[in-house]
């Protein structure tokens, strides 16, 4: 069984059907056996909904819901030890958000669909 962690991006761009999300990408989730959408991410979607920078089809609790049992997707909470393996990891990157799922691709043997290729500096497998 494969398994997959979703960028936010790649969560937000597969369930609009977007087409900035790779033919690649996409066969990758759609063919995973276990596709993860980390705590992180609802974290960082709700955050930049509340901002205005991201309107979402519906109130943010019913599109999360919906949108990982539509898919079958699985939440991937923050352990402790996701938060400290962040607290080792060199500043390749200063976004919060991606530190914390590259250390959670870490810690959980996990590749990550994401177009950002900062992940592979911290030894994640990156699809994209």
């Amino acid at each position: 069984m494969t398994r997959v962690l979703l960028d936010t991006h790649a969560f937000l761009w597969f369930i609009t059907d977007d087409t900035r999300l790779t033919r690649r990408a996409r066969a990758t989730i759609v063919d995973a056996g276990d596709v993860l959408v980390s705590m992180a991410s609802c974290w960082e979607i709700a955050i930049k909904a509340s901002l205005g920078k991201l309107t979402l089809a519906g109130p943010l609790e019913r599109v999360l819901t919906e949108q990982l049992a539509e898919n079958s997707f699985a939440l991937l909470h923050i352990a402790l030890a996701h938060v400290t393996t962040v607290a080792g990891l060199p500043w390749h990157h200063r976004d919060p958000f991606d530190r914390l799922l590259a250390a959670q691709a870490l810690d959980e043997s996990l590749p990550i669909v994401s177009s950002d290729p900062i992940f592979r500096k911290y030894g994640v497998k990156r699809v994209w």
